[in-house]
């Protein structure tokens, strides 16, 4: 199992959060609040994140075998979407 975390700069934490949740509740097991969220993906990584005044944190764990860059993009890139005036964010992925 891999966990790669990173800390996102930006002032909008809370909207993305729950735009990214809400994109993907209609596919994964999503669970989210204004400032926590989760997302299980079919293939058993799973997304948490948590959100303050001035950052967005995640955490991705990847099972063993997984394709841990790949889902390292997927986050990213959707998360930037919804980001579209101040994109690309910063993810400084290191592993947990």
């Amino acid at each position: 199992m891999s966990v790669s975390i990173a800390r996102v700069p930006t002032q909008s934490a809370s909207r993305y959060l729950q735009q990214l949740a809400k994109h993907w509740s209609h596919k994964m097991e999503v669970r989210f609040t204004q400032q926590e969220g989760r997302i299980a993906f079919p293939g058993g990584a799973v997304l948490e994140m948590r959100a303050d005044s001035q950052t967005l944190d995640v955490a991705l764990t990847v099972p063993e075998g997984g394709d841990v860059e790949r889902m390292r993009d997927v986050v990213s890139s959707h998360l930037d979407r919804f980001a579209f005036r101040e994109a690309p964010l910063t993810f400084d992925w290191v592993d947990a």
